[in-house]
């Protein structure tokens, strides 16, 4: 793109998403119990183009249990420390499963890819059905934007949310 081409509102608002995600290293998982109510937990997490998240979690947490019962989570990654009105989150929809041993080599190097410290990268074998803990992923069917109600730009007087697509990172 020319230096003098303004961005398209989709690719500013891609970017502006593109930064929550990179800047944050949880993210608030919400799963369905049993009796259909909501449970939310934080994760650490990692990321391939913006369209699949992956977390690490032990195979009795109950979120586990919610994601291998209803695998159609949400979820939402914001700073937690931004002060209003410089808040800004992106909340995501989609379908989670754990990463079937035989695919964990292949997956663990685009999972943990540009992992720095002092989070690290993990082997297979540390991940598998023998292991204390899993790898998870999840494949975003949506994303959408936190547009703060007094944006310049897109506010609208309150708070809302933008469904953005998030092609993956050019």
């Amino acid at each position: 793109m020319a230096e003098d081409t303004p961005q398209s509102e989709t690719e500013e608002l891609q970017e502006r998403a593109r930064r929550i995600v990179d800047a944050n290293h949880y993210l608030v998982l919400g799963t369905s119990e049993d009796d259909g109510s909501p449970r939310v937990s934080p994760v650490w997490f990692a990321h391939h183009d913006y369209r699949t998240f992956y977390w690490i979690s032990s195979p009795e947490a109950q979120h586990t249990h919610n994601v291998g019962a209803r695998p159609a989570i949400s979820f939402v990654i914001f700073d937690s420390m931004a002060v209003p009105p410089n808040t800004g989150a992106v909340y995501v929809k989609a379908t989670a499963e754990q990463v079937p041993d035989a695919e964990l080599a292949h997956v663990c190097d685009q999972a943990f890819q540009g992992i720095k410290p002092p989070f690290r990268a993990y082997a297979p074998e540390e991940l598998d059905s023998a292991a204390d803990v899993r790898l998870y992923r999840a494949h975003a069917t949506e994303h959408a934007l936190h547009i703060p109600g007094r944006d310049p730009k897109y506010g609208k007087g309150l708070d809302h949310r933008r469904v953005v697509p998030m092609d993956p990172a050019g």
